[in-house]
């Protein structure tokens, strides 16, 4: 998930820079520049945020899995009680 983050944010603020360059008329080496940065900085962002709500996301669906075998055991633990 954190690689299509970084894939997506990136890019997306690569455009973003450049668009702005434009509008404002600035030169193409300091766009450039101020493209290439953002492009690296947004990259290692999106990576981040999406490494964390990877996490978030195994952690949610983990503790959901433990609570419904440990309600499936004690469910079984009484059927055989009560047999």
């Amino acid at each position: 998930m954190g690689r299509t983050y970084a894939g997506i944010l990136g890019p997306l603020a690569f455009a973003t820079v450049l668009f702005r360059g434009l509008i404002v008329s600035d030169g193409a080496a300091p766009t450039l520049k101020l493209a290439m940065i953002c492009l690296f900085a947004f990259a290692i962002l999106g990576l981040v945020i999406g490494r964390v709500a990877e996490a978030t996301i195994l952690e949610s669906v983990k503790t959901r899995f433990d609570s419904e075998m440990r309600a499936r055991r004690d469910d079984d633990a009484l059927a055989k009680t009560a047999s």
